[in-house]
């Protein structure tokens, strides 16, 4: 099966930066007929709340998970000591199993001497698919309430066969610099790192500048409620460390009411439509050249 032509992951250091209205807006603008835009923010996904899908697709997520046959277990401690995550404890002649704890990996199974353990598949979220009024398709994790563990809903969102095209793939990742992000990150073109010119943006900015480089994925960034008669830490940053900004939308009162009332900023702001036209071009060059140590990395800058 063919892959998706151009993955693009949006990501931020933190939340409220703006990464979902960027996200949105760029699947809303993007060229190709066949994109589909991923909700990878499974623990609270509210890309739905800007570009309004009808979910007609739902799957299971799931992850395998050791369960007990009782009456070949003699408790000799074996799969305890292979679970590096301590999802099984061996205690008083019992084997007790914790299911929130497990990662899936089965080296319990494989190592058990008596053969008692199984895998069931145990549900721990859920996966929707969907397609808007424009055209854009919506595939969207969710986590069900008090599991621990979003990476495995993100790795099977990534892997569905029922968004598999020859499309454009964004994926509007978690906020912060974590193992959902990583996971969110894991197969892209090009990463967008969406920021805001406050020294919180610009701390979190650096934590995914570095996240993006030790991974080897090209990147850009988007400056969020700038200010553009003035230049800001962030600008500097950037400037420094060779890393291209490609859009800057500026800090106004509406832009903030509509985005409250669930409108995405291209539909309430037509003229920012081709601006986030070319961030879309800008990103598909940045995916064309190599990571950083190999080439230079510039493009052309936006703002209105």
């Amino acid at each position: 099966m063919k892959s998706a032509a151009l993955r693009i992951a949006v990501v931020s250091g933190k939340g409220g930066t703006g990464k979902t209205t960027v996200a949105t807006s760029l699947a809303l603008v993007c060229p190709d007929d066949h994109t589909v835009l991923l909700d990878c923010d499974v623990e609270a996904p509210n890309d739905h709340i800007f570009v309004k899908p009808t979910f007609k697709t739902k799957h299971p997520a799931t992850i395998p998970t050791p369960v007990l046959i009782a009456n070949r277990c003699d408790a000799c401690g074996v799969c305890a000591e292979v679970c590096r995550f301590h999802a099984i404890v061996c205690i008083g002649g019992e084997t007790l199993i914790f299911p929130e704890l497990c990662h899936g990996c089965g080296s319990c199974v494989m190592q058990c001497p008596r053969d008692a353990l199984k895998e069931v598949e145990r549900e721990i979220g859920q996966l929707d698919l969907g397609s808007t009024a424009a055209g854009v398709r919506l595939a969207q994790g969710r986590l069900n309430v008090g599991e621990p563990m979003p990476v495995p809903v993100i790795r099977q969102l990534k892997s569905w066969r029922k968004i598999k095209s020859v499309g454009v793939e964004i994926r509007d990742a978690p906020p912060g610099t974590s193992c959902s992000v990583v996971e969110t990150l894991r197969g892209a073109d090009v990463a967008l790192l969406v920021t805001e010119p406050t020294p919180f943006g610009l701390h979190d900015l650096r934590l995914g500048v570095e996240l993006v480089r030790k991974m080897d994925i090209p990147k850009g960034v988007v400056i969020n409620r700038s200010e553009p008669d003035r230049k800001s830490e962030v600008h500097k940053f950037c400037n420094e460390n060779k890393v291209p900004i490609l859009l800057e939308i500026p800090f106004r009162r509406e832009i903030a009411s509509a985005l409250a009332a669930g409108e995405p900023l291209v539909n309430a702001f037509p003229e920012y439509t081709p601006l986030f036209i070319g961030l879309y071009d800008a990103l598909e060059r940045l995916s064309m050249r190599k990571p950083e140590g190999r080439s230079s990395e510039t493009a052309t800058s936006y703002t209105l």
